[in-house]
């Protein structure tokens, strides 16, 4: 049982075509604000086959394709195409994330859709671009990681390239063309046609790399690695105390600031710290000063001071322990939903807000082609042309 779309995008229909994590990040994007969204998935493919994506009760699934519904459809079949394409012809945007020529091979390309629908907007995200002479290429996130100079300022000084705890090639490259998407729907309320909408994690995490990136292109200058340390801002980092770890902020401005409030009133004059350019060339001995101060009393007891005085500092958490924090609870970031299996089960809320429009997960994510009979007689194919679609294979039953 789905929920009515309510919500800024609730006027859109979408086709999604996405799997893996780069693709349905984006999709997510518009499901969460209302946008009606329909999963287009293959027949025979087996759920729980062991990998993260194919669990479909698992906590990844269900926190991906909340808000959307479930169609199965045989897209290597020209019928199952036709469906598609009367599909397409009033969708406002179709998203997918294949390699570059498969969409070309099937028939549904931005170029094909277009004919049909003009007014489409049409999102890709590839490993590497659609064209160019890595287009073929298989994509994955930490190739992506590492071909974007991420992996090189990540780490340790001296460790070697180290990956990001998180998947931020496929999270970045679908923040980013879920903002396209909705960039090209602005544009076709003036212009009255769509477009195809595209970018690949290879370009979205070069984007992402921001300042470590320009260092390079403004000032030619090569990023390494800095640890726990802010790469430019100096100090901030990760301090040891009696009981654990802390970040704090300290540069710039906050300099004098910190170095009172750790006992350290006559630092900023000492001329090896004086300015911000001096205290870079000394960081590791400003560090071992700062250390040792830090070490002198609680985490929490330092958290409360310097926060007091208006230095920023904060725990270092582990996931159960964010999700404790009173914060992160007053946020309400673990959104509540009704999975007809799981029961009362909570995903992760979006993670913006609205004035007017208040977040909530509708639906918890569907079981594949658990909408099929539904979607296809909203596309006007009668209860007979369904079961005929069926027998030939082009799309299933139900669930």
């Amino acid at each position: 049982m789905t929920s009515p779309n309510t919500g800024p995008l609730s006027r859109y229909t979408v086709l999604d075509l996405t799997r893996a994590r780069s693709g349905p990040t984006a999709v997510r994007q518009l499901a969460d604000w209302g946008a009606k969204v329909i999963k287009i998935e293959e027949l025979g493919e087996q759920d729980g086959d062991g990998s993260p994506f194919d669990k479909r009760h698992g906590p990844d699934f269900q926190n991906l394709h909340r808000n959307k519904r479930s169609i199965t459809l045989n897209l290597k079949s020209p019928e199952g195409v036709a469906v598609f394409k009367k599909m397409a012809a009033t969708a406002d945007v179709i998203v997918e994330n294949y390699r570059p020529k498969v969409k070309n091979r099937l028939g549904i390309d931005y170029e094909t859709i277009r004919k049909i629908n003009p007014r489409i907007v049409y999102g890709s995200i590839s490993g590497f671009g659609q064209d160019g002479p890595y287009a073929d290429r298989p994509g994955l996130d930490q190739v992506a990681q590492g071909m974007s100079g991420l992996m090189s300022v990540t780490g340790l000084p001296g460790q070697g390239p180290v990956r990001a705890g998180i998947a931020i090639g496929d999270s970045s490259a679908g923040m980013f063309l879920a903002f396209g998407i909705v960039t090209a729907l602005l544009d076709r309320e003036h212009t009255g046609v769509g477009q195809w909408v595209h970018t690949s994690l290879l370009q979205a995490l070069i984007a992402m790399t921001d300042f470590q990136a320009a260092r390079w292109t403004v000032a030619q200058e090569v990023a390494g690695q800095a640890g726990n340390n802010h790469p430019t801002a100096i100090p901030t980092g990760t301090y040891k105390t009696a009981d654990g770890h802390i970040n704090i902020a300290g540069s710039g401005a906050l300099f004098n600031r910190l170095c009172k409030a750790v006992g350290l009133p006559d630092l900023p004059s000492n001329p090896d710290y004086s300015s911000s350019k001096i205290r870079a060339k000394n960081r590791d001995a400003l560090n071992k000063i700062i250390a040792a101060q830090i070490e002198k009393r609680t985490s929490a007891e330092w958290i409360e001071s310097l926060n007091a005085a208006g230095v920023p500092c904060g725990p270092i958490y582990k996931m159960n322990e964010v999700f404790a924090d009173p914060q992160v609870q007053h946020l309400g970031i673990a959104a509540p939903v009704k999975h007809y299996k799981l029961g009362d089960i909570r995903v992760v809320k979006n993670g913006i807000n609205f004035s007017k429009t208040p977040f909530a997960v509708r639906n918890a994510a569907p079981d594949r082609g658990a909408e099929t009979d539904e979607i296809l007689k909203e596309y006007g194919y009668s209860e007979a042309e369904v079961s005929r679609l069926k027998a030939d294979g082009v799309t299933a039953a139900d669930g």
